[in-house]
């Protein structure tokens, strides 16, 4: 009976977590009590909570004189004033696609939720159509607990630095935002506000194809015996700084929302509250002057519209740009002979990126962006200069889960999967015992 339990479980898990193998190998490594980092007794959620402010505060405070953005109006014509009323089958289909998953916040299990979606789907429908209809969002649908979760392994637990915040929205929140998304992106694709090369959250755009524009581009530059220049920008906690105020001018100016759907936004930006669990402990509850949360539907899709604008700024300069959430691309190619001419626009451009940055409250991070030189030939030696910071060349990136070299050989990136390989090989080997033989072959 044992033996038979054991491999209805694994064969359950392994065919529920078949399209997400990161998922499969972490739940593994949790039940054999892998990569645990004991809680610091010199950290608490105050402490945590107190780092992840004053990191806000001091990028906001580095913007304090920036002069005011400037906006890119929307075509004549482009305008989204009301939300369409929602039906039971939109409410229903929402909390069917809603993963097997819920936070401390919840009322109720989202499974106990999923069950019994026929009888509650008309309150929900109720609930959710009087918010769209008003412009206002239940107090308690902005409230959130932030779980810091360590950013690397080999990083000191003691250290509030060592982690990043990840919010904890309850899952009704999570599905309003979810039909609100998708009304969004509809008027935006019918528009045709998004724009062509800014990726995630989006039907066809996804890593894979941020990856295979931009080094498809490079590959047919360096054949045609160019050299390619390929610079990673780092932004400050770029999704908690977001400027409330000049993304509802955004919102409006640049992509015509206005009426009732603008103030449902205002409203949804708008005190919002949270605190920091940590080691069995809360944090006093602060309330987000700015910054998108964290975790939540609207999180992307909002950060994308806030810094759409860059793309044409790029263009300007006559680099190609890319970006995917808050990770920007920009490259550009040259004859060898031009090199420091490519290096010079380069240069001007990031400053100029740098520059409407702050102008929108954001800041880039000059020590961690990233720019490396692809060639078959000879690489060049030269620096770029970004306003005050130089930036050496490196010669090998990692780039949207991909390792790049300057010869594009791929050797970096062939070793890292080998390594991969042969970590998840250790992994089945350690279950080997616990598992059929039909669960090892899927795996």
């Amino acid at each position: 009976m044992l033996r038979t339990k054991r491999e209805k479980f694994w064969l359950a898990k392994v065919a529920s977590e078949s399209s997400s193998p990161q998922l499969l190998w972490r739940f593994i490594d949790v039940l054999l009590g892998r990569g645990r980092i004991p809680s610091s007794l010199s950290v608490t959620a105050d402490t945590v909570h107190a780092f992840f402010d004053a990191k806000v505060a001091g990028v906001r405070s580095s913007t304090n004189d920036a002069p005011p953005p400037v906006f890119t109006a929307a075509p004549p014509g482009c305008s989204l004033m009301e939300f369409q009323r929602l039906s039971i089958d939109d409410v229903v289909a929402a909390v069917r696609q809603l993963p097997d998953k819920q936070c401390a916040s919840d009322p109720l299990p989202t499974s106990l939720l999923n069950e019994n979606v026929d009888v509650l789907a008309p309150f929900l429908m109720e609930l959710f159509n009087r918010s769209l209809i008003l412009g206002a969002v239940l107090t308690t649908f902005k409230s959130a607990h932030i779980t810091p979760l360590i950013k690397k392994q080999d990083l000191d637990p003691s250290e509030p630095k060592s982690y990043r915040p990840i919010s904890n929205l309850t899952v009704l929140s999570k599905t309003l935002e979810r039909l609100v998304a998708r009304q969004l992106l509809d008027y935006l694709s019918a528009a045709d506000l998004l724009p062509d090369v800014q990726s995630a959250y989006r039907a066809h755009h996804s890593t894979e194809t941020a990856v295979l524009k931009f080094l498809g581009d490079i590959l047919h530059a360096v054949d045609s015996a160019d050299l390619a220049a390929l610079a990673l920008l780092d932004l400050s906690a770029a999704f908690d700084t977001v400027d409330h105020v000049t993304l509802l001018q955004r919102l409006r100016i640049s992509y015509g929302l206005g009426g009732h759907v603008h103030d449902w936004f205002q409203s949804y930006l708008s005190s919002r509250f949270q605190f920091v669990r940590y080691g069995g402990s809360s944090s006093t509850p602060t309330q987000l002057i700015c910054g998108v949360p964290q975790g939540s539907v609207l999180e992307l899709i909002l950060f994308l519209l806030y810094t759409a604008d860059l793309l044409q700024l790029v263009r300007v300069h006559g680099l190609e740009p890319h970006l995917h959430a808050d990770d920007t691309q920009i490259y550009g190619f040259c004859h060898p002979a031009s090199c420091l001419e490519l290096q010079n626009r380069i240069s001007v451009c990031i400053s100029d990126v740098a520059a409407w940055m702050r102008f929108n409250r954001l800041q880039l991070n000059a020590h961690k962006t990233e720019i490396i030189w692809c060639t078959s030939s000879r690489l060049p030696t030269a620096s770029f200069a970004i306003g005050a910071d130089v930036i050496t060349p490196v010669s090998s990136v990692r780039d949207l889960g991909i390792y790049l070299d300057s010869d594009l050989s791929m050797r970096t990136f062939i070793s890292k999967t080998v390594s991969a390989c042969f970590a998840v090989l250790r992994q089945i080997r350690s279950i080997r015992r616990s598992v059929t033989r039909p669960v090892l072959h899927w795996c």
